[in-house]
C-alpha cells in the first residue's frame, strides 16, 4: 500500500523518535562516567583537586609527611608536595616569588615578614624546646646551666632560625652563656649533629627529639624557663590553586589534622 504524503511524514517522525531514545540514554550514561571520579571534578570531600606545593618549617618534616598521606587519602585527586627548610629560608623563597600554595612557619615573626604575600594565618600547633643529648645522656646533662660547660660540645640553631631565636631567648632569660661549636641552618640539622655524635647536646623542639627517641635522649626544660613556639599556616596569594590551598590549611585545624599533630607531640594551638 502506498502512504499519502501526510502519512509518510508521521511515520518518519515516529521512526526518528524511536532512534533518539537509546541515543539519549547512552549520552546520559557517558555524562555520568565523565563527571564522577574524574580528578578534575574534585575530591569526595568537596574540596577541589589540585597539585599543592607546601613550604613548611623543618620541624614539621615527619608529621607533615604523615598528614600529607592522610589528606591525599581523604581527598582523591589532590597531590601534596612538601618543601622543608628553616623558616627564614622559606620566607626568602616566598619573597623571591618561588611558586607555592601554602606556607607554614615555626614562628609568627617569620610569617609577618611576608604578610603582604599571604592570606590570614591560622595557628595550627605549638611546641616547646628540650635539650637533646646522645642516647643514655652520657654527659649527664640535667638542665640549661650544664650547657655552659666549655668541655661540652653544644650545637644551636642559628639566631635567624626560629629555634635559634627561642634558644637565645631562654638562655638569655636564665643568664646562661653558651659557646656553641656550630650554629645550624635549621633545627633538624641540630638534631642530626647530636644523633651522629658530632655534638654532645643541642636545643631542639620536643617533637624533634621524639622523632629520634631511639638515638637521642630528651632533657625537659621547665615551663617557666622555656619558650612556646607557634606554627602559623597561610595560603599564598600567588597560588594558582587558591581554593584547594584554603581547604588544606583549614584541614590542619580540623579534628583529623589536629589528632595527627598532637599524636606527634605538638600542643594544641
Amino acid at each position: 500500500m502506498t502512504l499519502a504524503p501526510a502519512g509518510r511524514r508521521t511515520a518518519a517522525a515516529v521512526l526518528t523518535a524511536a532512534l533518539l531514545v537509546p541515543l539519549a540514554a547512552c549520552g546520559s550514561d557517558d555524562t555520568k562516567k565523565d563527571t564522577g571520579g574524574s580528578p578534575a571534578s574534585g575530591s569526595a570531600s568537596g574540596a577541589p583537586a589540585a597539585n599543592l606545593t607546601v613550604l613548611a618549617a623543618a620541624s614539621l618534616t615527619d608529621v607533615f609527611k604523615e598528614a600529607g598521606a592522610a589528606y591525599e587519602k581523604s581527598h582523591p585527586g589532590t597531590k601534596l608536595t612538601f618543601s622543608f627548610a628553616g623558616s627564614q629560608e622559606l620566607v626568602a623563597q616566598v619573597s623571591q616569588g618561588s611558586p607555592a600554595d601554602v606556607l607554614v612557619t615555626a614562628d609568627t615573626k617569620s610569617m609577618d615578614k611576608v604578610r603582604a604575600d599571604t592570606g590570614t594565618p591560622a595557628i595550627i600547633a605549638k611546641n616547646r624546646l628540650v635539650i637533646a643529648t646522645g642516647e643514655g645522656n652520657p654527659h649527664k646533662v640535667d638542665d640549661l646551666k650544664d650547657l655552659a660547660d666549655t668541655k661540652l660540645k653544644v650545637v644551636l640553631a642559628a639566631p635567624e632560625v626560629p629555634a635559634g631565636k627561642y634558644s637565645k631567648q631562654i638562655l638569655d632569660k636564665q643568664m646562661i652563656a653558651v659557646k656553641p661549636v656550630s650554629q645550624e641552618p635549621n633545627v633538624r640539622a641540630v638534631l642530626s649533629k647530636v644523633e651522629l655524635g658530632e655534638a654532645d647536646a643541642g636545643l631542639v623542639y620536643r617533637t624533634d627529639a621524639e622523632s629520634a627517641k631511639d638515638k637521642v635522649d630528651a632533657v625537659e626544660i621547665p615551663d617557666d624557663q622555656n619558650a612556646v613556639a607557634q606554627y602559623p599556616a597561610a595560603t599564598l596569594k600567588e597560588s594558582k590553586n587558591a581554593e584547594a590551598a584554603t581547604a588544606f590549611v583549614a584541614w590542619l585545624s580540623s579534628p583529623e589534622g589536629q589528632k595527627i599533630l598532637q599524636d606527634a607531640g605538638f600542643q594544641k594551638p
